[in-house]
C-alpha cells in the first residue's frame, strides 16, 4: 500500500539570527514603567487597577440601548447647536444696533 502524496511537513534549514535579535537590549525605563512597577508592587493599588479594568469591561447602557442613545444624542446636539446659533445672531444684532 503505497501513497503518492508528498510528506506532510519538511523542516527548513536553521537560520542564524543576528546578535541584536538573539539578545535584544532591555526596554527603556520610562516614567510609565516606573508608575506601573509602583502600582504592581503595592497590593491596594494593584487591586484598584484590577477593579478599574473590571469596571471598564462591563457592558455599558449605551451599548445595550444604541437606538435610544442615538436619538438622545441627536436631540442634545440639535438643542446645543440651536442655542449657539441663536446666541451668535443675538450678539450680531447687539453689535449692529450699537448697544454693545
Amino acid at each position: 500500500m503505497t501513497s503518492d502524496r508528498p510528506p506532510g511537513h519538511e523542516h527548513r534549514a536553521r537560520v542564524d539570527l543576528p546578535q541584536w535579535m538573539r539578545d535584544p537590549t532591555p526596554k527603556r525605563r520610562t516614567p510609565a514603567r516606573y508608575v506601573d512597577d509602583l502600582i504592581e508592587g503595592w497590593p491596594p493599588l494593584r487591586a484598584a487597577r484590577r477593579a478599574v479594568w473590571h469596571w471598564r469591561s462591563r457592558s455599558r447602557w449605551s451599548e445595550s440601548h444604541p437606538n435610544i442613545v442615538a436619538v438622545l444624542s441627536f436631540v442634545v446636539a440639535a438643542v446645543i447647536g440651536t442655542v449657539l446659533v441663536t446666541g451668535a445672531y443675538y450678539l450680531l444684532a447687539l453689535a449692529i444696533s450699537g448697544e454693545y
